[in-house]
């Protein structure tokens, strides 16, 4: 096996990238969300005093619960958390020496700290996944102790089994992602015609997002097959011995993630999976010259890595059509697809794989560990070194063989067949390291009795677990160090594109509508560009409009606040109607929204506008801002407790809130590009000079 010294240097890389993504976005909005006078106020979460570290990492473990300590309220704490976060992100990304475990595993719980108050607006897949991600980049990353002298820890023996747990994650989130649409039983996944409906309904679309949606049916046919195969098939090419069959997997990855960036905004999320994709990749890759090893490779070695890339090659061409029917259209001018097989042969298909999964993933893992500890004895020269390094090689293997382990438990409970095939001593293993709080999983996905690998999704096996594992489940779930995942289970829009438009008025006559930084509402403003910042408030709105209100009470805060002008939640949306004073009056009506058409002859069509709407229903009843019903739940869930000063005015404190008074909250976008540019900006010019 190739080394992986600058795979791992990629991957560090790319990781401090999100991170710094995802502290300097959520900067931005901390005033407005969770700020005192802000939607989701985090001050009316209670902590517990903290007297050691075990009580620390009890029930929601957040540094926020040290931050009386140091003289600061809960909104000053995010402040500080988060410009620690993007301070050192920052310095990891632009020094090497930087990107060691100890960093890392502060930026990791730094993330946490936020994830824990974050409420609602954290409740999103990337979050989890990038917490899941985070921890595992500490097991990547060197223990550097020579951070002071501007050193960096040489490549280690073990970096290989470190980076299979990222490709295990790519795989159970790939995967999951696959299945999740199919177990789903919706039809429009099921009928090849989901994208039809995505680029419209998605949350914050792209500009490039509309002239997707009006692609040729056909062609978006066989984009919902291609993606079929590139989330559930092209996973098991991650494994493969063949470093050709490895790129391609990573190639095929890399552009369905590049497809979905170009037509829709989700945020780092993307990316995020692109930099687990690096996991996929070896040293060869990043040098311009073929390393001697790879030059000196047999001629029957060759030909045998020729011989299976070309039978792996034709095996997908083979389920293409078999099982998607691909064929030509009529003249040849359009390629047709179907799925062939039923809803019940996919679930046998799904209990019968789901073991070899397990097992593929083990025998995986077993080759990185024994050809590490080979590599030690082979490299290192003295014997001093050997056996340090295959100490080092062990006790990263220990871990690895534990995270592993566990990741798997969640499986136990997906499927009848598979629960009765799981191994009793993996059960075993699990009981035994949760106490370790090694992973946890997370929650049910969907209804349907069908096997879905790393997620819990079946109730009545759920339901038969032993107590002892649920109870530590449940202990664990708030680390969130392994997690279920399955994106775009069911696809929303498909009658029409839900959007909650809030109006204002002063005599219930005149409405005004409130217009939000990035998400649909004028009909005639275009979609943008806005990843990788994620505005978590348009997509809550998003969320909401799928449901009601009494589904989203953050909504009722968000009105009031809009009743009372509080300006840190102004600041959160693009258009405020009422400048000078307040609304007297606020009402949610829910629309319908289509893209206009291209062709001249629809009714869709027109040259200024990018959407058309019809109104649907009333979404949210007039509110007044001394509603007694509104008034009394306001009170009932913290918004009226008293605002927390600050005791003791120290320098941190001042440092803080001058760091705030000069950004204030500024657009989400510009301020996170501009952060990133001047850190990629100090990365070309260390190249350049050799730094």
């Amino acid at each position: 096996m190739a080394l992986v010294r600058a795979t791992r240097d990629a991957f560090l890389w790319c990781m401090a990238v999100i991170y710094l993504f995802a502290f300097s976005s959520f900067y931005v909005q901390i005033p407005g969300l969770l700020g005192d006078n802000g939607i989701l106020p985090a001050r009316v979460i209670e902590f517990k005093e903290v007297n050691s570290v075990a009580e620390f990492f009890r029930g929601k473990p957040t540094l926020l619960r040290l931050m009386p300590f140091l003289g600061l309220t809960i909104e000053k704490g995010m402040d500080l958390l988060c410009l620690l976060g993007i301070l050192l992100s920052f310095l990891c990304m632009t020094i090497k020496s930087f990107r060691n475990s100890i960093e890392y595993g502060a930026l990791w719980l730094l993330y946490l700290s936020l994830y824990q108050v974050g409420q609602t607006f954290f409740y999103f897949q990337w979050d989890i996944l990038l917490l899941e991600a985070g921890f595992l980049s500490i097991l990547v990353a060197p223990l550097n102790m020579y951070i002071l002298i501007w050193k960096t820890v040489p490549y280690h023996h073990h970096d290989n089994i470190s980076l299979f747990l990222v490709k295990w994650l790519l795989f159970r989130l790939m995967f999951a992602s696959g299945v999740v649409k199919l177990t789903s039983m919706c039809p429009t996944w099921w009928g090849l015609t989901a994208l039809n409906y995505h680029f419209e309904s998605q949350c914050i679309p792209t500009p490039l997002a509309w002239y997707a949606h009006h692609l040729p049916p056909w062609l978006l046919n066989l984009g919902v097959t291609a993606t079929f195969l590139i989330e559930i098939v092209i996973p098991f090419l991650f494994f493969a011995p063949i470093r050709h069959l490895r790129r391609f997997a990573f190639y095929t990855q890399v552009l369905l993630q590049i497809g979905i960036i170009l037509t829709g905004n989700y945020n780092f999320f993307n990316l995020l999976t692109i930099t687990l994709c690096v996991s996929l990749l070896d040293d060869d890759f990043f040098q311009k010259r073929k390393s001697r090893r790879s030059k000196q490779k047999s001629f029957w070695y060759r030909v045998a890595d020729w011989v299976l890339t070309v039978a792996a090659y034709g095996y997908l061409i083979y389920i293409l059509v078999k099982y998607f029917s691909l064929s030509f259209g009529p003249g040849y001018t359009s390629l047709r697809t179907k799925i062939a097989f039923t809803k019940t042969e996919f679930s046998d298909w799904l209990a019968k794989t789901v073991p070899y999964t397990i097992i593929l993933g083990a025998i995986s893992l077993g080759i990185e560990i024994l050809v590490s500890l080979v590599r030690c004895w082979q490299s290192e020269k003295t014997l001093f070194r050997r056996l340090t390094s295959s100490f080092g090689v062990c006790l990263m293997a220990g871990v690895a063989a534990l995270m592993f382990v566990v990741s798997l438990v969640p499986l136990s409970h997906l499927h009848k067949q598979a629960t009765e095939d799981m191994w009793p001593e993996i059960k075993q293993i699990h009981s035994t390291v949760a106490p370790l709080r090694i992973a946890a999983s997370y929650g049910s996905l969907q209804r349907y009795n069908c096997a879905v690998p790393y997620t819990v999704i079946d109730v009545k096996s759920n339901t038969n677990l032993m107590p002892q594992i649920k109870t530590w489940h449940r202990k664990l779930d708030h680390l969130h160090l392994t997690s279920s995942y399955g994106l775009f289970r069911v696809m929303t829009g498909v009658g029409g594109r839900p959007e909650v438009i809030i109006e204002g008025s002063n005599d219930m006559k005149d409405w005004k509508e409130y217009h939000f930084l990035y998400k649909p509402g004028n009909l005639t403003e275009r979609p943008v560009f806005v990843a990788p910042h994620q505005p978590r408030l348009d997509w809550q709105m998003w969320f909401a409009a799928l449901g009601n209100y009494q589904h989203n009470p953050w909504l009722l805060t968000f009105c009031y606040r809009l009743l009372t002008g509080q300006p840190e939640v102004l600041q959160l949306i693009k258009h405020n109607p009422f400048p000078e004073k307040p609304p007297q009056y606020l009402r949610a009506k829910l629309h319908h929204y289509h893209y206009t058409s291209p062709k001249q002859m629809s009714v869709k069509y027109s040259k200024v506008d990018w959407w058309t709407r019809e109104s649907v229903n009333e979404y949210l009843p007039i509110l007044v801002k001394n509603d007694q019903g509104l008034q009394e739940w306001l009170q009932q869930n913290g918004i009226f407790q008293p605002i927390e000063k600050v005791k003791h005015s120290n320098l941190l404190v001042k440092a803080v809130s001058t760091v705030r008074n000069y950004f204030g909250q500024p657009e989400g976008f510009t301020f996170v590009m501009s952060i990133f540019s001047a850190g990629l900006t100090i990365n070309l010019i260390s190249k350049y000079f050799h730094y």
